[in-house]
């Protein structure tokens, strides 16, 4: 039987280095590998998800989509993505797998889907791949224990902000 899809959410490091990384996690009978299946046969132009690997041959468990939220402005940047941030996301995914956070059984009947940002100013290849391994394995670890609570939404639903803006509420 399948399960209901884990989303989760996390924001690691500040400025260019930042990794913004969301995840999907679910059942491969289920949404989440449709979704999974038809991200990797429809790429479009700037961005072509790809399945994550630890190692050239060597693919994370459970199989993991790396969809870029930022086509790649430039061929450093472009490395960025395809070197640290794809090497950080494998490993943080196989950090969930280590902490029991996703078990070993669903490392072969789920998949991962994350979302990854790498700003095109990054220019740190070791803060890019800590910073995206911890955010990885944090959107996993929010998905699986339904966070954030309602009531933390709540308590900061008048006082938004995030890097780029904050109001003047």
């Amino acid at each position: 039987m399948t399960q209901a899809l884990q989303i989760g959410e996390s924001f690691i490091g500040t400025g260019a280095n930042a990794a913004h990384v969301n995840t999907v996690f679910g059942h491969r009978e289920g949404p989440a590998g449709v979704a999974w299946a038809t991200a990797l046969a429809t790429p479009s132009q700037g961005h072509v998800p790809f399945v994550t690997v630890l190692r050239p041959s060597l693919p994370v468990k459970p199989l993991t989509l790396f969809v870029t939220k930022a086509a790649p402005a430039s061929d450093a940047h472009g490395l960025l993505i395809w070197g640290p941030a794809q090497a950080g996301l494998a490993a943080g995914v196989a950090d969930a797998v280590a902490e029991g956070v996703i078990s070993v059984e669903q490392s072969d009947t789920h998949v991962v889907i994350a979302a990854v940002w790498v700003n095109p100013e990054a220019d740190d290849a070791e803060l890019v791949y800590r910073n995206n391994r911890a955010s990885a394995a944090q959107a996993l670890r929010s998905g699986a224990a339904s966070l954030p609570h309602i009531d933390d939404v709540l308590a900061a639903r008048d006082s938004p902000s995030n890097p780029f803006f904050t109001p003047k509420v």
